[in-house]
């Protein structure tokens, strides 16, 4: 282990050294109810509740690897925990620079740079200080982040007094609370300070500062303290406390973004500065115990739908600390950890929950960002990344949370079409439609929250959008919800009914016939460009069967539908090389790319599609399937290792399902790929690593993957378990596709009993083993069956 990467994980272990609208579309502001409101929360006691935990504070120069994230799906924050200095770095989802960037670059492409596409960014730093709490003056430290009630929280002693701070992010008040109580009392300050030159007025117990960027978005941040004893005053720029035994902080920080594009994305009738103020004040005069209480309450709304048992740990791997444990289920790879392999899928619930509520979903980094030079700028990447972020969502049972990325599409979609149709066929774009026609909308590799696009056109990009927003549909199969996105299925599926182009194939009889191919594009990210690429043909096909269902189930466009069914059947579809022997990723034998290339492209019709399956596909094409992903590798970067376990799990190859879900999970040391020690994903870049938020989506999908493998049709239970789960385990509120939720339990590798619930299916086939069980539920309704 080199000597920087050692003194890292020492110190983190403890073994060295001692009118008023809401930000960003949230529901219209609403003043607090009755602030006496119930102070007490079912809040899971601190024995029963999964946790991440430390004994030190996070150092601020590592931020990003070591700061705990708390969020309420519009602001997030990275908080250290530091008694004497803390921070809190502050974000609200749509402090975006840029806009709409629609004036191509001289290749026809989408300009992609912090002024024209513009980034995602930090809004503010908090810090509140307690001089006297030095390290030499406390002891005990122990800082945790709780998922079961969604708390950040410290705890230590001072001075023969124990003292506690916690800190969390308020969906309901909309607020983020920093609450310091103890044996004892608090003196110091609390500072509010913009990223980009604003200043900081001081206002009776109130800071805030407002200010607008360069494409107009007028931002705002708000911080107040208030406590019954002891006293709090303004000076010199600060917020100083004294005496007080405990002490509330309530932050509100919001732009007046708004997902209207007729608006231009911005609503003027909202000051932020105003609501910032106006929410802070109003929580202020709201005890500490009854904010908690209010938070838990809709936190574990969300959480508890959802439980996993993978196993039970040793008594010593409880004992270490969430780093150690990390590293140490690293070094020790024949020792399974199953408390701390389920606490990773627990981890991406959080994460989901705390990032993706109301209008924005989360893009690369979801909300927590530490500066503002991110690298792809904290983009919406539109060739896995954002996709993957919304796998979890369903199966984890937060249905709700994945209706953001929906929302964000519907809001953008009039300028993706008005873009698409000005500037796609420009005689400069490479990807352009060679018959010149042009329909419905397209996007770049990379998307900001202006409508704008960036770097190279995508065109399979809408494609691939769609079936992520048809996930969540199959999932709910929820009428209303798939209203919601016809427009954006209806305007891709026309795209590529324009883009299509006719060509002539020769079969190996000698006999030629015509299909319909993708017209020149690239295979993510990698390859020459070339026609008929697998990734386009396979997402053109999944495109016009969605639509058709979508359409048919809506009582609308039945002739396009019909139009579709006819063009699908016409598309060509992938052959397994006689070359190579994988599945052909060109329309061509030859491998035009690299072999362990970190995309699964070519495979993108087994996972997360449904066209190629082991039971139904022909052995060769499932054969020309596994020949790739054998040929791509066991390693790669987080997101990249999370794709392929999930394949493996598709192919029902347990073990090196289970092999790349502990690869995603391995410790990020010397800037190199793998979970840091606040269990972010960290992407290498080779002399440094950046914080990616898809693998700590995707790999959690793929545990799930393994325990249950839902398709239309069929609900197969345990398809790829480990050896290292199949002694005892359950789950509970797993979602299915079809309309299902399932509880059930297993031991010994065999399901022993099950419960299917109805979330709006009615038929399906449930499969254990050799068990095979036809269920008829109607919406609602369950069923229990034993297997056993």
């Amino acid at each position: 282990m080199p000597s920087s990467s050692r003194r890292d994980f020492l110190r983190l272990t403890g073994v060295a050294g001692g009118g008023l609208a809401a930000f960003g579309g949230l529901p219209p502001f609403v003043a607090h109810a009755d602030p006496e409101r119930p102070a007490r929360a079912d809040i899971v006691p601190e024995a029963e509740a999964t946790t991440l935990w430390y004994r030190q504070p996070a150092d601020e120069s590592r931020i990003i690897q070591e700061a705990l994230p708390v969020g309420n799906g519009r602001m997030g924050a990275l908080v250290g925990c530091d008694p004497a200095d803390d921070f809190v770095y502050l974000t609200d989802g749509s402090f975006w620079t840029g806009g709409r960037n629609d004036t191509p670059t001289s290749d026809g492409q989408l300009p992609y740079g912090a002024d024209d596409f513009g980034s995602f960014g930090l809004l503010a730093k908090l810090r509140v200080t307690l001089p006297a709490h030095t390290a030499q003056e406390i002891s005990g430290y122990r800082r945790s982040l709780d998922l079961s009630n969604g708390v950040v929280s410290a705890t230590y002693r001072h001075r023969g007094a124990r003292f506690r701070r916690e800190i969390y992010a308020s969906h309901p008040d909309d607020v983020i609370v920093v609450r310091l109580t103890g044996g004892g009392t608090h003196t110091g300050a609390i500072s509010l300070e913009g990223t980009h030159g604003e200043t900081t007025s001081a206002d009776g117990k109130q800071l805030s500062f407002a200010a607008t960027l360069k494409n107009g978005l007028r931002y705002a941040a708000s911080v107040t303290a208030v406590s019954s004893t002891g006293t709090i005053r303004a000076e010199n720029g600060k917020l100083s406390f004294s005496g007080c035994r405990e002490l509330l902080i309530a932050v509100c920080a919001g732009t007046d973004y708004a997902p209207d594009a007729d608006k231009d994305f911005r609503d003027p009738s909202l000051v932020p500065l105003t609501v910032a103020r106006a929410k802070t004040a109003a929580a202020a005069k709201v005890s500490g115990a009854a904010l908690l209480a209010t938070h838990v309450a809709d936190y574990r709304r969300l959480y508890d739908r959802f439980s996993i048992d993978l196993g039970s740990s040793s008594t010593v791997q409880r004992s270490l600390d969430s780093w150690s444990r990390i590293a140490v289920r690293h070094t020790d790879a024949s020792t399974p950890d199953p408390e701390l392999e389920a606490a990773y899928v627990q981890y991406g619930r959080y994460l989901t929950i705390t990032g993706s509520r109301d209008w924005l979903p989360m893009n690369l980094q979801g909300l927590w960002i530490h500066n503002n030079t991110p690298d792809w700028y904290a983009d919406y990447h539109t060739d896995i990344n954002v996709q993957m972020n919304y796998w979890l969502a369903d199966p984890a049972g937060l249905g709700d949370n994945a209706e953001a990325l929906a929302r964000y599409c519907r809001s953008q979609l009039p300028v993706w079409t008005d873009v698409t149709r000005r500037l796609f066929n420009s005689p400069d774009n490479r990807f352009r439609n060679s018959s010149g026609n042009v329909a419905g909308w397209a996007i770049a590799f990379s998307t900001n929250i202006h409508g704008g696009s960036g770097w190279a056109w995508h065109p399979s990009g809408n494609a691939w959008l769609c079936a992520t927003l048809w996930r969540h549909y199959e999932y709910s199969q929820d009428r209303a919800y798939l209203e919601t996105i016809y427009p954006v299925l209806k305007g891709a599926a026309e795209f590529w009914k324009a883009r299509l182009i006719t060509t002539a194939v020769t079969d190996a009889d000698g006999s030629s016939h015509e299909i319909l191919v993708d017209d020149t594009s690239w295979s993510p990210e990698h390859g020459p460009d070339g026609r008929g690429n697998t990734y386009g043909q396979e997402l053109a096909w999944e495109l016009f069967r969605e639509f058709a269902v979508a359409a048919r189930t809506l009582g609308r466009d039945a002739d396009l539908a019909t139009e579709l069914d006819a063009t699908r059947a016409r598309l060509h579809l992938p052959r397994v090389s006689p070359k190579s022997g994988w599945l052909e990723e060109w329309m061509s034998p030859d491998n035009l790319g690299e072999t362990t290339h970190r995309h699964l492209s070519p495979l993108i019709g087994f996972f997360p599609g449904d066209r190629i399956s082991v039971d139904t596909s022909p052995r060769e094409l499932v054969d020309g399937v596994r020949a790739l992903l054998t040929a791509r590798g066991m390693d790669s970067f987080g997101w990249a290792c999370a794709w392929r376990s999930l394949c493996w799990s598709r192919l029902k190859d347990a073990e090196k399902a289970y092999q790349l879900y502990l690869t995603v999970l391995r410790p990020s040391m010397n800037n190199g790929n793998g979970t840091s020690a606040n269990w972010f994903d960290m992407y290498s870049q080779g002399s440094y690593t950046i914080f990616q938020i898809d693998a700590n989506l995707g790999g959690p999908t793929a545990a799930l993957e393994m325990i249950l493998y839902s398709r239309p049709g069929v609900l197969e239970l345990l398809p790829a378990l480990p050896k290292a789960w199949s002694a005892k385990g359950s789950v509970t509120g797993i979602g299915a596709r079809g309309g299902f939720t399932l509880d059930f339990s297993w031991r010994d590798g065999r399901a022993t009993t099950v419960t299917v619930r109805s979330v709006g299916g009615t038929e399906t086939e449930l499969r254990a083993g050799k068990v095979r069980r036809k269920i008829s539920l109607k919406p609602g309704a369950s069923v229990r069956l034993d297997l056993s």
